[in-house]
Formats: structure tokens, C-alpha cells, sequence
């Protein structure tokens, strides 16, 4: 597959992923009446469907990272070129505003905002931390053990995380930045963009190295019990 076709997979499946969380972000908080966790449950559950959907589309296509943390452990562990890491990351930012707008456009909001919904704090960031951290631990592991139920594992990661952390599990510096970028109750603060970009990178970092050494040829020998272990065929 071609780098230009590549990349409008990820463009695309990022833009069709934003459109979904901030959509589904607008519609709950309409449709609630105010319930914050039932509007909570009908977007975790909206855009966990949407991903699994997303990752079954473009995954043949382009791996369906749809997320520079993902394509940055990808590169870290040298599965792909640092070049077309950088040409992911920009993709999938690109596609990510698009989505913005194309959610705006549907809702009648202005095409892009200005967010002004503060999200900072220890406890937020290190929320996501372990919400990047466990996506591509997720990522990573079934990739290598049952690469076929990957997509289901994540999209069942993702509802999950919605819940368990206390930022609602962005888990991604993409989707975070154009968040930026819409003053709905999907929005982020710019001033808190970067420290919840940074605890992203620095879970995906921690999963990587993780999984890495967990997986090491060296490391996977499984011990023959003792009472085995003088019968081995040669």
C-alpha cells in the first residue's frame, strides 16, 4: 500500500473518529436532561462502537492508528519509518480538525471555537497517563496474540477508559489538540493541551518499553517443569 493512500486512511478514519466523540459529546448533552452520567454513558458507548468500526475499515489499509501516540511507539520500536511516523502524526492532526468541524457543521456550531472548558490537575493528568498507557499495552499485545479480536479490544478499552479515568480518557495528542478547538462540552482548554499531550506520550513511551521486554525473544522460553526437565527430546 502506497504512503499517499496511507495516509488519507488515517486523515479519514481520524476525521470520521472525531466527528463521532465530539458528535456524540453534543447529542448526549442535549439528549440528557442534564444527567451527566447518562450523557456520559451514551458517548462512551457511541464512540467505542465508532472506533471498533474505524479499526475493522482502514486497518488493512494503514494499521488504523488514527493516533500519534500509537504511530510513535510504532516508530520507537522500529516497525515503521521515523519519516512516515511524522507524515502519520500530521495526517491524523489534519484529520482530526476536520472531524471538529464536520461535528460543528452538523450541530449548527460555528465551524471552529475557541474551548474554554479547564481540564488540569494531577489527578487528570496522570489519568491520562494510564489511559494512553493501557490503550497501547491493548494495542500492542493483542496485536501479537490474537491480531483479529485487536479492534474489539481496543474499542472495549476505549468505553472502559471513559469510565475509570477522571479525564474521560482522550489517550490521544491528536484528538487532544482539536479539541482545542471546539467550546462545547467536548472541548479542552489550549492552556491544558500540552500537559495532557505530554502525559500521553510518556504513557505510550512506558507501554512501549513494557511490552517490548515482555516480548523479547529472550524472555518468551516458557520453563519445562522439573520433573520434565532431564526427559527433553533432542
Amino acid at each position: 500500500m502506497t504512503l499517499a493512500r496511507r495516509l488519507t486512511a488515517e486523515a479519514l478514519g481520524t476525521a470520521l473518529l472525531l466527528a463521532m466523540v465530539v458528535g456524540s459529546a453534543i447529542m448526549a448533552e442535549r439528549l440528557a436532561g442534564g444527567n451527566a452520567a447518562l450523557a456520559l454513558l451514551a458517548s462512551a458507548l457511541a464512540s467505542g462502537a465508532g472506533l471498533l468500526a474505524l479499526l475493522l475499515a482502514f486497518g488493512d489499509i494503514s494499521g488504523a492508528h488514527f493516533n500519534p501516540a500509537v504511530t510513535l511507539s510504532e516508530a520507537w520500536q522500529g516497525k515503521m519509518a521515523w519519516r512516515a511516523a511524522g507524515a502519520y502524526a500530521a495526517a491524523q492532526t489534519g484529520g482530526a480538525f476536520a472531524g471538529v468541524a464536520a461535528a460543528h457543521l452538523m450541530f449548527g456550531e460555528p465551524v471552529f471555537g475557541i474551548a474554554t472548558l479547564a481540564r488540569s490537575g494531577g489527578g487528570i493528568w496522570w489519568s491520562e497517563f494510564v489511559a494512553t498507557f493501557g490503550l497501547v499495552t491493548v494495542g500492542l499485545a493483542c496485536a501479537r496474540a490474537r491480531p483479529a479480536m485487536a479492534p474489539f479490544a481496543i474499542a472495549a478499552y476505549i468505553v472502559s477508559a471513559y469510565w475509570f479515568t477522571a479525564s474521560s480518557s482522550f489517550a490521544n495528542p491528536a484528538l487532544t489538540l482539536a479539541r482545542a478547538a471546539t467550546d462545547t462540552v467536548a472541548g479542552i482548554r489550549l492552556g491544558d493541551v500540552a500537559a495532557y499531550i505530554s502525559a500521553q506520550l510518556l504513557g505510550a513511551l512506558a507501554a512501549s518499553t513494557l511490552l517490548a521486554w515482555l516480548y523479547h525473544p529472550r524472555g518468551n522460553e516458557v520453563a519445562l517443569p522439573v520433573v520434565l526437565q532431564d526427559h527433553r527430546i533432542q
